[in-house]
């Protein structure tokens, strides 16, 4: 018996952000074939009929709708088009996302900042905001994912744009998981590390309105050269759909589709663990070493 065929998703009604390649198709098709209908979102629309083909080819329905996720207004249009279409919401898939500005500090421009925040981050909040009161309306319960990155997990080298995005995400989704447990509503934030997407790629979705005249694609470094290698080396976006539907089956928070990456987290948590510990000895904090926290 498969992932899928364990959890069932019949009844249920999926939204889906980025869904026009790599890892949305993914999520839509594992969605599908979990028993649920899904609604899908992306700049491009021309591309969303051949992941809808995916979603009816599982046995379920879909529609959809061109979003731009930096649009507070699009991304209620999407929500209210999938009300529209199926009277329901369940769950809603954040994954829209693009890479940003790589290379030295420096070179890094505010244009790229502000389109990686504004689709990374932003993005992820706008649906959030729109989706949350209508799945507690139903009383049913339901989910949210959040794409973030093993990026978010800790720094990566002369990708401050993007993990600084991805991180954000990390904490927003630790935020509203503590906050909506009451409410029926689970939360998730998906880490992977390298995936085949085109996320190197992003460059070509940019609007003019972020681009700037100082960014050049040559300012990369050789780091995030190999990274681009990387990810077209990187597992194969079925295994990430699917890794999904099986971790919200288990109501995990934190989803990762990398295990031997533990390590590089064991390694800084470790230093933020030894760094409380020699806090703990400093002369200047012995009278709040052993005070108590009253909000855990």
């Amino acid at each position: 018996m498969s992932v899928l065929d364990r959890f069932r998703l019949d009844g249920k009604v999926a939204v889906v952000t980025g869904a026009s390649s790599g890892l949305g198709v993914a999520f839509a098709k594992a969605l599908a074939e979990a028993g649920a209908d899904v609604v899908l979102g992306a700049r491009r629309v021309e591309r969303l009929a051949d992941t809808g083909a995916l979603v009816t080819a599982a046995g379920r329905k879909f529609a959809s709708l061109q979003t731009d996720v930096t649009q507070p207004e699009q991304c209620d249009a999407l929500i209210a088009h999938a009300i529209k279409e199926f009277g329901r919401v369940d769950i809603l898939v954040n994954n829209a996302g693009v890479g940003g500005d790589s290379g030295p500090i420096e070179n890094q421009e505010t244009e790229g900042w502000q389109w990686a925040l504004g689709v990374n981050l932003m993005g992820v909040v706008y649906g959030a905001k729109v989706m949350t009161p209508l799945i507690k309306d139903h009383g049913e319960g339901g989910w949210i994912l959040n794409v973030a990155s093993m990026a978010g997990m800790g720094g990566v080298p002369y990708s401050g744009v993007y993990t600084a995005s991805k991180a954000a995400v990390v904490a927003l989704s630790e935020s509203w998981a503590a906050e909506l447990k009451d409410k029926r509503i689970g939360v998730s934030v998906l880490c992977p590390a390298f995936v085949q997407t085109r996320i190197y790629d992003s460059e070509r979705n940019r609007p003019d309105k972020y681009k700037s005249e100082n960014y050049q694609i040559e300012n990369e470094s050789s780091f995030s050269k190999q990274t681009k290698q990387m990810v077209k080396d990187g597992i194969d976006v079925s295994i990430v759909g699917k890794r999904v539907v099986e971790a919200i089956n288990h109501g995990e928070l934190y989803i990762f589709t990398h295990p031997n990456y533990r390590q590089v987290n064991q390694q800084r948590f470790n230093g933020i663990d030894e760094a409380f510990a020699r806090s703990a000895q400093s002369p200047l904090l012995k009278d709040i070493v052993d005070q108590k926290i009253d909000m855990l």
